[in-house]
């Protein structure tokens, strides 16, 4: 049983793009989260503690913020990427 696991979840990586795997993969990785004003300037900036996450049937992300430790519930324009320290 554990070697069927272990050949289905290879078959599911390799056959994934590498945006799948870097968004399935993105556990235990900071985030920066920049909210855009109409005209393109980043009013917020946040770093999440670890993955952003998408909200089902809406167009807003929720994560935890690192400076507050709190849940932020955020929609709008926004560019998410991964935090380089």
């Amino acid at each position: 049983m554990k070697r069927i696991i272990i050949v289905l979840t290879l078959i599911i990586l390799i056959s994934c793009t590498d945006a799948k795997k870097a968004k399935f993969g993105g556990f235990n990785q900071k985030f920066k989260i920049e909210l855009l004003s109409c005209n393109g300037e980043v009013v917020r900036t946040w770093i999440s503690t670890g993955k952003v996450l998408s909200e089902e049937n809406t167009d807003g992300y929720y994560f935890m913020d690192t400076k507050t430790n709190k849940l932020i519930e955020v929609t709008g324009n926004l560019i998410i990427t991964e935090y380089q320290e």
